[in-house]
């Protein structure tokens, strides 16, 4: 038997708009929550703005494309006030993208392990995706990005140099 069919298009368009929106929560917890801030502190902060300079959108999309902490990043464009239209466009490609290819492989994945444990076994299956899950959680945790964004930093400076 194969897994019943759902339109992926439809999927991605409602889920990746409402993931996108949902993300600007944290925007709007920084535009908002701006006002806590000391005006030295927002000053430091404006600094992040220029590093992230032209790079931002595509920072923005790689982080709605993963499981990137988006907040960590979002939070900040709201407190910087970075313009919603050009951190929303590259979210919602983003988060469009990532439901995409969700609803795709799940489809896949779903109809490969139909034919593997076969019709009522769909637990066996749910099982082994959680298990797969918690892997791929434990190894994103385990990495130091802030060495690594280090290591891109100071590579990316010393070629400049």
């Amino acid at each position: 038997m194969i897994a019943p069919k759902y339109n992926p298009i439809l999927l991605a368009v409602v889920g990746g708009t409402g993931a996108a929106l949902g993300e600007f929560t944290g925007y709007l917890l920084g535009f908002y929550g701006r006002k806590v801030l000391s005006q030295e502190r927002r000053r430091k902060m404006e600094a992040l703005i220029k590093l992230f300079g032209r790079y931002g959108p595509l920072a923005i999309f790689a982080f709605a494309l993963t499981p990137l902490p988006d907040d960590l990043l979002f939070i900040p464009l709201g407190i910087l006030r970075y313009k919603f239209i050009k951190a929303f466009i590259p979210a919602l490609l983003g988060k469009f993208l990532m439901v995409s290819l969700l609803a795709y492989f799940g489809q896949i994945g779903a109809n490969v392990i139909l034919l593997i444990f076969g019709e009522g076994n769909e637990w066996i299956g749910m099982i082994i995706t959680a298990v797969l899950l918690g892997i791929i959680l434990v190894m994103l945790l385990r990495i130091d990005w802030e060495k690594v964004l280090q290591k891109y930093v100071g590579e990316r400076g010393e070629n400049k140099g």
